[in-house]
């Protein structure tokens, strides 16, 4: 039958934007611009960049070519590269099934955010209290939640080029032209506070950008390099089986070296630009103390930002927040497709049945999620030192633990068992050359993994 074909992409183009799409998603619109306000800016994305071209190169190598080499979903992938290294794609496959309930929760928040300034009341969204009392609402976050579900397993359920494709090369270069739309105004803003203080955008963007090394801690220093390495994983969707998948639907006669080169450059800009958009605006309106907000910085110190640029700010929040919906889509779309191609690939069962079978689990534990701020609140000391519901425990046990252990097997299995040569093969298949080829056996065997063990051992409280 039709739709138990995995499917393929039709090109390259669709291929790097649809990982494209699933690389720029809530980690960077949401996550990389609260890191680096919190991390020193210009330290942050010092670390970042090296890493990105070193450490983040060799693991999105690694899983787009593991896909196209075995053809298969995570789940089954890894068992054709080494019969005893299967159980990597239990735990990989393990990774959307718990990020994507409670992806969908913050997706259903970003689309309450849209519609409050879509409708002119974005002086609500800017009271203090809006964010709280809004996520503790017993009905309404589950409602936003479903339509956000709804819509992102209507594209899965479209298939990978009807649907996944299609939406990415209709997405990806309307959101790249929002947010340099909206970073190259947040430099022109200033603003005077009320002891005559002068902030400006260009000023915002010096701290966002220029490295401070100033009076600065060993210990602080590890810390800012652990965070850029963890949100590398959300910036180019590493370690939870969607490159694999993706990598799985591409064509044997493609160039992956320069469709991996160029997911890295698109995610990298955007990440930049996303910070671009956020940092300096929050330093212009709120100073460096706005700029400590962490988590909150996007869903209570914006709509602070937005407020105080007047008129202009209804009409940038519209924007803004609907530049985050196209994200946040194509990386929940990329995250369920995880899911589903396993299923398809596992139990030999169609798309749509494996589609409606992932919604069903979503759909319960969504709610359960939603549920974590009234009926099911709780708190918990998690081992980083921080304290969390549910969402939150979700969020540490899939990225801080499965994500980096997923890395690090993966660096064992392909740096000593499989050797990086099978890789290499794979990615030069078709006589292509191979330009970091030095930097990515020396990093996928050494360098990757010493990193991954670091930052194993702060997540469980070590460090």
């Amino acid at each position: 039958m039709e739709d138990k074909k995995r499917g393929t992409f039709t090109g390259s183009i669709g291929f790097v934007l649809a990982a494209a799409g699933s690389a720029v998603g809530l980690g960077n619109i949401w996550r990389f611009p609260y890191l680096a306000a919190k991390d020193n800016g210009g330290v942050f994305i010092l670390c970042y960049v090296i890493l990105a071209l070193t450490f983040g190169f060799a693991l999105l190598t690694t899983e787009v070519a593991i896909g196209r080499k075995s053809k298969q979903s995570p789940l089954t992938a890894y068992k054709k590269i080494n019969k005893k290294f299967g159980g990597i794609g239990t735990l990989a496959t393990l990774v959307p099934v718990i990020i994507l309930p409670y992806y969908c929760a913050i997706g259903g928040w970003v689309l309450k955010y849209f519609f409050t300034y879509a409708s002119a009341r974005g002086i609500d969204a800017a009271a203090d209290g809006y964010f709280t009392g809004y996520i503790t609402q017993l009905w309404q976050p589950i409602l936003w939640m479903i339509v956000f579900l709804a819509f992102t397993s209507f594209v899965i359920f479209s298939g990978v080029n009807k649907g996944i494709e299609k939406l990415s090369k209709f997405l990806m270069p309307v959101l790249l032209v929002l947010v340099i739309g909206i970073s190259i105004y947040s430099l022109t803003l200033s603003y005077t506070d009320t002891d005559g203080t002068l902030r400006t955008g260009l000023d915002g963007l010096k701290i966002y950008l220029v490295p401070d090394f100033t009076d600065m801690t060993f210990k602080e220093f590890f810390i800012i390099l652990m965070d850029a390495m963890g949100q590398l994983f959300f910036s180019i969707s590493v370690s939870m089986g969607i490159m694999i998948t993706y990598g799985s639907y591409v064509s044997d006669d493609t160039n992956l070296m320069k469709s991996i080169n160029q997911i890295e450059i698109f995610d990298t800009i955007v990440a930049l630009l996303a910070g671009l958009m956020i940092v300096p605006a929050v330093f212009v309106f709120m100073g460096r103390d706005g700029m400590s907000a962490g988590p909150g910085l996007m869903f209570v110190s914006l709509p602070k930002v937005f407020s105080n640029m007047g008129k202009i700010g209804s009409i940038i929040g519209v924007l803004f927040f609907l530049m985050v919906i196209f994200a946040a889509i194509t990386s929940s779309v990329s995250i369920m497709e995880a899911i589903v191609s396993s299923i398809m690939d596992r139990f030999r069962i169609s798309r749509k049945k494996s589609t409606v079978i992932v919604l069903i689990y979503a759909l319960v534990f969504g709610i359960i999620v939603c549920l974590g701020y009234n009926l099911f609140y709780f708190e918990i000391k998690l081992p980083n030192g921080s304290t969390g519901q549910i969402l939150d425990v979700f969020d540490y046990f899939s990225n801080n633990i499965l994500m980096p252990l997923v890395a690090l097997i993966t660096c064992i299995l392909i740096g000593w068992i499989a050797k990086p040569k099978t890789i290499i093969d794979e990615v030069t298949k078709n006589g292509e050359k191979f330009s970091r080829k030095t930097i990515y056996v020396i990093m996928i065997k050494f360098v990757v993994p010493i990193l991954i063990f670091a930052l194993l051992l702060q997540a469980v409280g070590i460090f």
